[in-house]
């Protein structure tokens, strides 16, 4: 099939997914999934374990990594006055001790509503409706925000994850530092300390980049023509020694990697039509679909994205089309797990 890049329609994304291969728990140890290979110019597919993707990476290599940290920002409680529960969902940090946050049911979060969280661990008033209804709401509490979190929130898994979590580390990966996703960068879940110790010790730079996750990552594409799809915007931060790092892998003549879609979109805000990348930080909906000419970006780690994404757009406009289309057929036959708990995908 050629796709008319000028007309891209959202059905054009589509595949057929059986319900049972929606991985539903974390496998065990993280870097035993599967992983599928792809060579983006020749379509060439192989059948690796995730423990294999030291083999295909090479001295002079850079890989880079999203270390944002999920909040564990789903909340249940009840409102003052009624008892009636209530969910929050904590979506971006505004200021202070002001959050947006997703209510349900929203008819219970009118603007002066007061709600009580953890036995009154913490406090919340609704301010105002903003867009797309979601709130802002201020908390109130005593001591540290994030470690109230810790101990009453719930990690927001996917709507396609019914199982309960039993481990919130599972939901992060192992080199998670800066606290601020609303899910994860699940392309690095495959990763232990003891593979990012073999990928260094090969001569690959391994360097971070920090973009936090929105909700709007599972957002459903509900436009016909992908053009007319409005992309969410998430906040970045690329320090000098990644910028540094990445530009000197550039001149080298390395292969830059990035492990995960955000840190893609990440390097790609930054890049330069030049590929050059310098220290920034600000918001992207940068959106990349088939047509997209990449600036920094040589490889790609990723895991399986679903029908109709913008993340399956992505992949697409790095491997081409048809090549990702008929990997996604082949796992599909080969039974590999999707999505957020599944396996993953190299592309290279």
């Amino acid at each position: 099939m050629t796709l008319d890049l000028k007309n891209l329609q959202t059905k054009d994304f589509f595949y057929d997914l059986p319900r049972e291969l929606i991985a539903q728990t974390p496998i065990e140890p993280r870097d035993s999934s599967r992983l599928l290979t792809l060579n983006k110019e020749t379509g060439e597919i192989t059948h690796k374990h995730f423990f294999n993707i030291i083999d295909c990476l090479n001295p002079g290599d850079c890989l880079v990594l999203n270390d944002s940290r999920v909040l564990p920002a789903r909340l249940y409680g009840i409102k003052k006055g009624t008892g009636a529960r209530v969910e929050f969902l904590l979506l971006n940090h505004r200021e202070g001790d002001v959050w947006e946050v997703l209510c349900g049911p929203g008819k219970r979060a009118k603007p002066g509503s007061r709600f009580v969280f953890g036995d009154g661990l913490l406090r919340a008033e609704v301010l105002e409706i903003i867009d797309e209804g979601n709130r802002l709401a201020r908390f109130t509490y005593e001591g540290n925000f994030y470690e109230i979190l810790d101990q009453i929130g719930e990690m927001p898994l996917p709507h396609y994850i019914t199982e309960h979590l039993n481990d919130n580390e599972r939901y992060q990966t192992v080199y998670s530092k800066e606290v601020g996703s609303a899910a994860a960068p699940t392309a690095g879940l495959h990763f232990t300390p003891e593979l990012l110790e073999k990928v260094k010790a090969k001569g690959v730079k391994v360097v971070f980049v920090t973009l936090h996750v929105g909700l709007g990552t599972f957002r459903p594409v509900t436009a016909e023509k992908v053009l007319d799809h409005k992309m969410h915007s998430e906040h970045y931060y690329l320090p000098k020694e990644t910028a540094d790092a990445i530009n000197e892998t550039k001149r080298n003549g390395g292969r830059v990697i990035a492990v995960g879609t955000t840190s893609c979109r990440t390097l790609e805000s930054v890049g330069t039509a030049e590929g050059c990348i310098r220290e920034s930080a600000g918001w992207t909906d940068i959106f990349i679909y088939p047509g997209y000419r990449f600036k920094v970006l040589d490889g790609l780690i990723t895991n399986f994205h679903l029908p109709e994404s913008t993340l399956i757009m992505l992949v697409s406009a790095l491997a081409g089309y048809e090549h990702i289309m008929n990997a996604y057929r082949i796992a599909v036959q080969e039974k590999y797990r999707f999505f957020s708990f599944g396996d993953a995908m190299l592309i290279i």
